[in-house]
């Protein structure tokens, strides 16, 4: 099975500095072969540039700029050609069906913050054995740098990456025959239902708090940000308070980030500890956070009706801050690795379906917190219904593929 492995890197002050003109050099390729597939598109009878074309003019760039360009991995550089290829992949695509196209932009230097190795050994290599503490990852155009290697690296290393948060920097590896370990069954079968008040509810009728990390912060964070926004737009990126300010709100959110990351790892380690089968609901988080539609209004021109925004931008920052996405996937890479079991299942009206007699009807849900069959009478926390009905839907499932 694939599995990635993030560490922290302990760079010395000079392998800082050319860990970042390493990203800027980057940067600046990745940007000057999106503009030559501008020009070359505007300028040239619409002729399109592809990744081949552009790979193969690497060595002349190299030779041009030794100093910027042909002190880096040649491997590397063409990892960030491939992934602005990707970029326009992607735009073709979403133009194709109809989409939002979204065409490949410029990356600020602030903005491009990883650098892809593609091959342990090619421009790369990772230097490590089991439960050493001195573990080093070579770099070429960089060195030998110090790795925090928390844990031991299973399986073969396929793709080393580089990475910037804030003023910290990561080496994340992509690794592949990595061995599974699975856990002893224990028999339990269990449904969860996701939400923000409660982070989730299990068929059990457990609730798991949901810590609400962004809230927690918001007063510092706001109080950052209100000093960011006091720089002029003329001084902005010139002057080391500007730049100080926004490293205090990067830092902030960092922090956030990694809270956030770690309870999700607690609770889908718990899970998965716990229970053979885990059902949940199959939610599109991107779809749910979408801004309502503006409702023009049709008896004055030019104005709108009220459409709910701003109710909506708090149930979607509170979906945001729970990171619902995130910790489904953690929960899926983790059951695979102990040979666990997790069933999706379809979220339509699971928390307004009565589990005693099966009435289906939005009058069931009285409340955030009660649910009253207008049926049968039969009352319940409405969260605790919800994970019922998926585990419920689980088993169905389960029947049909058996």
């Amino acid at each position: 099975m694939l599995h990635a492995y993030k560490f922290l890197l302990r760079p010395t002050v000079r392998q800082a500095q050319a860990l970042t003109e390493m990203l800027r050099d980057h940067c600046s390729l990745y940007n000057g072969a999106l503009q030559e597939r501008r020009d070359a598109w505007r300028h040239t009878s619409k002729t399109s540039i592809r990744y081949g074309d552009q790979s193969a003019q690497l060595r002349e760039i190299r030779a041009f700029d030794p100093e910027r360009q042909g002190r880096w991995s040649f491997s590397s550089q063409q990892a960030t050609l491939r992934r602005l290829d990707k970029a326009f992949q992607a735009f073709f695509r979403r133009v194709k069906s109809g989409g939002k196209p979204g065409y490949p932009r410029y990356k600020g230097v602030g903005h491009f913050d990883t650098v892809v190795f593609p091959r342990d050994g090619d421009g790369c290599r990772w230097d490590s054995t089991p439960h050493d503490i001195h573990t080093r990852v070579r770099l070429q155009g960089v060195g030998h740098v110090r790795v925090h290697q928390h844990r031991s690296v299973e399986g073969r290393v396929k793709t080393v990456s580089v990475k910037r948060e804030g003023n910290r920097w990561y080496a994340v590896l992509a690794c592949d025959n990595v061995p599974a370990e699975p856990l002893p069954p224990t028999g339990s079968v269990v449904g969860i239902d996701m939400g923000t008040v409660h982070f989730f509810t299990d068929s059990g009728g457990e609730h798991v708090a949901n810590p609400r990390f962004l809230d927690a912060m918001a007063e510092e964070l706001t109080e950052a940000q209100r000093h960011l926004s006091t720089f002029p737009k003329r001084t902005r990126r010139r002057t080391k308070k500007h730049k100080a300010a926004a490293r205090k709100v990067a830092k902030l959110h960092a922090r956030i980030r990694r809270q956030r990351l770690d309870h999700h790892h607690k609770r889908a380690l718990a899970l998965v500890q716990e229970h053979d089968v885990i059902a949940h609901e199959k939610l599109n988080t991107a779809g749910m956070t979408k801004a309502p539609a503006p409702k023009p209004d049709p008896h004055r021109d030019g104005a709108f009706l009220a459409n709910g925004a701003a109710a909506k931008a708090g149930l979607n920052r509170s979906i945001h801050d729970a990171g619902w996405g995130q910790f489904l996937r953690i929960l899926a890479n983790k059951a695979e690795s102990a040979g666990r079991l997790v069933i999706p299942v379809d979220a339509r009206n699971t928390s307004i379906t009565c589990t005693a007699c099966g009435h289906v009807d939005k009058r069931n849900r009285v409340t955030q917190a009660k649910f009253e069959c207008v049926s049968c009478g039969f009352t319940a926390n409405a969260d605790h219904i919800g994970a019922l009905n998926v585990l419920n839907r689980a088993g169905l499932a389960l029947c049909d593929a058996a």
